[in-house]
């Protein structure tokens, strides 16, 4: 779906025109990205109607209704908004290579781009990384993803610590957590600043004077590359966090053990209708997915299964695929009840 929720390399492909009806430039190295950071495959990008992020209407109350008789009238009501403005972060690298190296190989614009994918894959990890733990209150320059507004446990179904589940884990830095996400213009998705191309910059500085480690000098081949990107939550009731989830207690043959399947039964149905309003995903990292792997092949499973998604072959939970997000930390602090 696509026009309904697309992603970046959907946005980048409408956006940038490519050459003799290939992909250009930014599409290659978007694809490069998308290769090792499978929530891009999943994220729903909009651009911004700021040029430095996003700022959207959010709804907090409810319009009340009454039923009415006959030569009785209603009192008008009024549905509760606030605005909120979610910022980009600008995430940069730049990739330095030998020019003699680069005359080495027949094609200079391939082997460039090859040399490129460290840089590539170290703004892939800082932006998933970002976009599970970035908080703007403490550093500034990056943007808020999704632990600080999933933050609290919360028994008032008006806040958003109602969608934050306790797996009962007590021990302080071996927690890790569970994300159902829904992707959808109306609930949660990322931005790009208005009028970029998808938030994405290449320039190739072409040939500069390098310093090796000992100061000695070599002429070398210099590209820029820049990547603003921030994250809008519209709707939180489209998101559950499971945290508190104890890594060493994940064997499920063993007394004590996490139910992650029961916490996983108890997101989805605190999601209800919410994650049919997008691309809903479910989020965790190799501790947690290995062991649901290892229970899927389990002969009393009925909730896990294979699906195919963005064409592979995924483990799902009543259809929902899962994924694997490295970023996620088995060394959170315990969520705690709102005070």
């Amino acid at each position: 779906m696509p026009s309904f929720n697309p992603t970046l390399a959907d946005v980048i492909k409408r956006t940038e025109p490519g050459v003799n009806g290939g992909p250009g430039k930014i599409a290659t190295i978007v694809e490069m990205l998308t290769e090792t950071n499978e929530i891009l495959q999943d994220m729903t990008y909009v651009e911004g109607n700021l040029p430095t992020g996003h700022k959207t209407t959010i709804r907090t109350g409810l319009p009340s209704a009454a039923w009415r008789m006959l030569n009785y009238g209603v009192q008008p009501s009024k549905s509760d908004t606030a605005q909120i403005t979610d910022a980009c972060g600008m995430l940069e690298a730049y990739a330095e290579v030998d020019k003699a190296l680069v005359e080495l190989n027949g094609n200079a614009a391939a082997f460039r781009l090859s040399e490129d994918r460290a840089f590539l894959e170290a703004m892939n990890q800082e932006m998933a990384s970002t976009l599970f733990y970035g908080n703007e209150k403490t550093h500034p320059a990056t943007f808020t993803g999704l632990a600080p507004r999933f933050s609290e446990l919360s028994a008032d179904r008006a806040r958003s610590g109602y969608n934050v589940l306790s797996a009962g884990g007590s021990t302080a830095d071996r927690q890790t957590s569970l994300w159902f996400v829904t992707w959808g213009p109306n609930i949660c998705h990322g931005i790009y600043p208005k009028g970029s191309r998808g938030g994405w910059q290449h320039h190739d500085l072409g040939e500069v004077t390098l310093e090796d480690a000992q100061g000695g000098r070599y002429q070398g081949l210099r590209t820029h590359y820049k990547w603003d990107v921030g994250l809008t939550v519209r709707d939180w009731r489209g998101i559950v966090r499971v945290a508190n989830i104890d890594t060493a207690k994940l064997d499920p043959a063993k007394s004590g053990s996490v139910d992650l399947i029961g916490m996983m039964v108890k997101a989805w149905n605190r999601l209800g209708a919410h994650r049919k309003q997008g691309r809903c995903v479910i989020y965790c990292n190799e501790t947690v997915g290995t062991w649901l792997d290892i229970q899927a092949m389990s002969k009393s499973n009925v909730w896990l299964g294979m699906k195919e998604w963005a064409g592979t072959e995924t483990l799902s939970f009543r259809g929902v695929p899962i994924r694997r997000c490295d970023a996620i930390l088995d060394t959170e602090s315990v969520v705690q009840a709102a005070a």
